[in-house]
């Protein structure tokens, strides 16, 4: 079986950085948690080093999606190749306008079939919690890759799946052998590279400084924890004292192909 690798286009995936990553990587883990979870990339990597997870974020859509491929992989890659044989511009924008879905399988369907045929695989809500992101140009986009999909759905079989903010891993209890991923949206290295539409609700500065917050509150209880972020002024100054590591990275959304360069991130350690 293959390796688990993401099964959604995900703006700000980090399967590109592994390799940067990997040396901060635990070799071992109790449970592995993640709040931000968008395409699981550092998740699917450490395979087979953990021997629980807890998986959550903020849309409920998105918990959906893992659960269903989770429990239900099969019934979700029927529904899939449906969707591959109906496939159009036209198709599209019809499946996007659908709200109300009966069943959780239908709706993690449109979501994977939406992500996998929108522009550039990004993910965006309006302020009704609506997804907008236009159809994308692709001439034989691959919707339903059902070994991909069953490979990830053992994966996240050791994974309770969650919709929660980051701030209720204050309600957990951690050991110094659990380890904490935290991949939130961003904070914007410019005026024009803000992305805060990942969901209706958005990720401001003040945000970004009660993450830091816990961060320190983890760390202080012995936590191993990880955050990657924009390398800037800002979170630079939230996470003074703790290791800080230049991780560059290649800048994947502009409208500009010329301009979707290498950056500088930040990947922060707690030790």
């Amino acid at each position: 079986m293959l390796h688990p690798r993401p099964f959604l286009k995900w703006a700000g995936g980090k399967g590109r950085l592994l390799s940067q990553y990997e040396p901060f990587l635990p070799k071992t883990i109790d449970t592995y948690y993640e709040p931000f979870l968008g395409g699981g990339a550092v998740f699917f990597h450490l395979a087979g080093r953990s021997r629980r997870a807890v998986l959550g974020d903020i849309n409920p859509e998105l918990v959906n999606v893992y659960r269903c491929v989770r429990d239900e992989v099969e019934a979700l890659i029927r529904h899939l190749r449906n969707h591959q044989r109906w496939h159009s511009p036209d198709y599209y924008y019809r499946v996007r306008q659908q709200q109300a879905l009966p069943t959780p399988i239908e709706r993690a369907a449109r979501l994977i079939y939406l992500n996998k045929t929108c522009y550039n695989g990004l993910y965006r809500e309006n302020s009704q919690g609506h997804f907008n992101v236009p159809v994308g140009n692709y001439k034989n986009p691959t919707i339903c890759d059902a070994a991909l999909l069953r490979s990830a759905s053992k994966a996240l079989q050791i994974a309770d799946i969650q919709t929660f903010s980051f701030e209720a891993l204050l309600e957990r209890q951690l050991s110094a052998r659990d380890f904490v991923y935290f991949d939130p949206p961003y904070h914007p290295i410019s005026s024009t590279s803000s992305f805060t539409g990942y969901s209706r609700y958005g990720f401001t500065a003040a945000d970004q400084a009660r993450l830091a917050e816990l961060f320190r509150t983890l760390a202080a209880q012995g936590q191993r924890v990880m955050l990657s972020n924009s390398d800037c002024e800002l979170i630079r100054e939230l996470y003074q004292g703790f290791n800080l590591h230049p991780i560059l990275a290649a800048r994947a959304i502009n409208s500009r192909a010329a301009r979707r360069g290498k950056i500088s991130e930040l990947l922060i350690t707690s030790r």
